[in-house]
Parts: structure tokens; C-alpha cells; sequence
């Protein structure tokens, strides 16, 4: 069957007259809602200290021995931190330190429970951060990882081990997000 022209044209119009009772329908809340990169250029141009935390109990550490970090989120804001996803990895300089250098390590507890129990938020399927949510202004909230160095383990000036953490927070009832990549900084592990 043969289309003529004003058919095409009724075709080609027909998804645009679809959409625009769909796109009418969005709430106004939902279309006003600051979200992305703008939005979070806008938290940090308030000048306000970035919530996370992290310390190492030991500076140094030698094979057989352990090492402590603490990660502590503190909220800044005038209202509640109501989420916080987060997660700890190796940095690459450590990867390849396991991989190719000799240095072992391992998680051995989290908040001092012994591993390898869940270590995590419940609400995040027992994985993830574990601070006290909802967070009130001004309020603080830590958890800790526990590692042990290896006995066998590779040791010298060149080994560390250090860690990264991915960090994504909500506040303002979900309405302001904000959140990065930032280093953490581990033991060195020198020879006794």
C-alpha cells in the first residue's frame, strides 16, 4: 500500500502528540528538584568542610603486625544526612604491591566483630558504610576496618598499603546529593 505525503506527516507527528500529555503529567516538584553536577557545584560553593573522615591507628606497620582505620562521617548541614552509600578499595600503587611485590594483607574485622561476618549497614544489604542514619546537624558517626600484614609479607620502603572510597550522601530529605573519590591513607609496611 502506497503512503501519500499527508500520512507520512501524520506518522512521523504522531510520537510528538503522544509525549506531550506524558511530559505535561510530571509533577512540578519532580522537574524543579536540583539534581546532577550543577547541583552538586552548588554544595560545594556553600564553603562547607567535605563530611568523611578517615585515620589510621599506625603509621607503620610490620609484617605480623596490624592496623586500624576509622572512617567517621560528621554532617555539616543544617539538616539531616538521611543516606550514605560508600564503599573501601585497594588504591592501584597497593593492587600491585599484592600482585607483583610480595605484600600480603588482609581484613580481619569491622567495628571489632571478627571477619568475615557482614560488615555493612543492614539496610544496604549488610555491605557498604556503616554509620547511624538519619545523621542530625552537626552530629558525628564512625565504624572501623581492621587489617593485619602477613607474617610472610613483603616489607621496605616502597610497601603501603592504602585504600580509596567511593562516597555518595543524600540530605535535605533526598532533595541535595553529594559525594566523590577520595584517597585513604593506610600503614606503610616497613621491616622490623
Amino acid at each position: 500500500m502506497r503512503l501519500t505525503s499527508w500520512k507520512r506527516a501524520v506518522r512521523a507527528m504522531l510520537p510528538l502528540l503522544l509525549a506531550g500529555p506524558l511530559l505535561a503529567a510530571v509533577p512540578a516538584q519532580a522537574a524543579s528538584a536540583p539534581t546532577g553536577p550543577a547541583h552538586r557545584a552548588v554544595a560545594r560553593s556553600a564553603g562547607l568542610p567535605f563530611p568523611i573522615t578517615t585515620v589510621s591507628d599506625r603509621a607503620t606497620t610490620p609484617p605480623g603486625g596490624s592496623f586500624t582505620v576509622t572512617v567517621t562521617l560528621t554532617n555539616p548541614y543544617d539538616t539531616s544526612i538521611d543516606f550514605v552509600y560508600q564503599t573501601v578499595q585497594q588504591t592501584y600503587d597497593t593492587f600491585t604491591d599484592v600482585s607483583y611485590g610480595g605484600l600480603k594483607y588482609e581484613i580481619t574485622a569491622c567495628n571489632g566483630v571478627p571477619w568475615p561476618t557482614a560488615c555493612g549497614n543492614p539496610q544496604a544489604g549488610a555491605m557498604g558504610a556503616l554509620f547511624a542514619l538519619p545523621l542530625a546537624p552537626g552530629a558525628s558517626t564512625s565504624y572501623t576496618l581492621t587489617y593485619a600484614v602477613a607474617p610472610d609479607s613483603t616489607c621496605g620502603d616502597a610497601m603501603n598499603v592504602d585504600f580509596y572510597t567511593y562516597v555518595y550522601y543524600e540530605y535535605q530529605g533526598g532533595a541535595a546529593v553529594d559525594g566523590g573519590v577520595f584517597g585513604i591513607k593506610g600503614t606503610d609496611v616497613r621491616c622490623a
